[in-house]
């Protein structure tokens, strides 16, 4: 059973980072179709806008009760977000309200807890489980439209299928947090690694993708990792079935791993804002995917 101070903590922790990753998404999808689709960029623009509305709540409720470690883990924001999010504006014209950000980054940690904060909790995550659920049968329909050839996007549909999974997992956490199902991170963190190295992987692959031709380098960078995370997904499913020492080292192998596509990451994303990296890569999504290697960082550092 999960504490009271464990179930306030770890679920507005889990919406700071998820929150902002689903607003991104469907930024991402509302920005990616064409002029015959207007009905579907309109949803998924009211989509964003309550993502942005659930998160400004979640951000109010989190002053001093949230930890330091996650606020200085680059997950919730970077040093970059708030450029990247001004640049996105200007290359788009889509209104992104950045005092989001700036709120974020006025967060500080603490242990402030009153008796009607579990309940106000209670309420952020019930209205996050029917968010997410909105957002996954949005994702799901364009998913299928699009790999039936029934709908162009110029997303790839593995982007689609990537950030539609990582909405079923935000969910899923969701749903154990309200339930005050206690999260053995130990034990589960094979799971997690296989999870996150996908991810890790498919990220890699799109920066490949996106890069420029003339980017040899850098793509064959981003290539490696491809190649490196793909391996360390099946390590990490392998050691389902083996001994804790197999688990150690592959979170160890991950570790590492994380670590340098973190700073490829974080060298591409300054290099997209100072017009240094030749791409088509919108700079909120180098921003976004490098939040989300922060935040895989901080639980291998658990991990481990």
């Amino acid at each position: 059973m999960l504490s009271r101070y464990n179930f306030i903590r770890q679920s507005l922790e889990t919406h700071l980072f998820f929150a902002r990753i689903m607003k991104e998404h469907a930024f991402f999808l509302q920005t990616s179709f064409t002029p015959r689709d207007a009905k579907l960029v309109q949803h998924a623009d009211e989509l964003r806008q309550e993502f942005d509305k659930f998160l400004t709540d979640c951000i109010a409720l989190s002053n001093g009760v949230v930890s330091n470690e996650v606020l200085q883990s680059g997950e919730v924001i970077t040093q970059y977000t708030l450029e990247a999010e001004k640049l996105t504006e200007f290359y788009t014209g889509v209104d992104i309200p950045t005092k989001i950000t700036e709120a974020e980054r006025g967060l500080r940690g603490g242990t402030e807890f009153n008796g009607a904060l579990e309940r106000q909790v209670a309420v952020l995550n019930r209205r996050a489980m029917y968010l997410i659920d909105n957002i996954i049968q949005f994702k799901t329909h364009i998913l299928a439209d699009v790999v039936a050839c029934k709908m162009f996007t110029f997303n790839y549909p593995l982007l689609i299928d990537h950030i539609l999974r990582e909405a079923q997992f935000y969910l899923y956490l969701v749903k154990r947090l309200q339930a005050r199902d206690e999260i053995n991170l130990m034990r589960e963190a094979y799971e997690q690694e296989a999870f996150w190295n996908r991810i890790m992987a498919e990220h890699s692959k799109f920066i490949r993708g996106l890069l420029d031709p003339s980017e040899e380098e850098l793509i064959a960078a981003a290539n490696n990792f491809g190649k490196e995370f793909d391996q360390l997904t099946c390590e990490a499913k392998e050691a389902m079935e083996m001994t804790r020492p197999s688990l150690l080292s592959v979170t160890d192998e991950s570790l590492k791993a994380t670590k340098e596509l973190r700073d490829f990451k974080a060298q591409g994303t300054e290099g997209i804002l100072e017009c240094n990296v030749k791409s088509i890569i919108i700079p909120l999504l180098a921003d976004h995917t490098l939040r989300e290697a922060n935040h895989y960082l901080r639980l291998l550092e658990i991990f481990s």
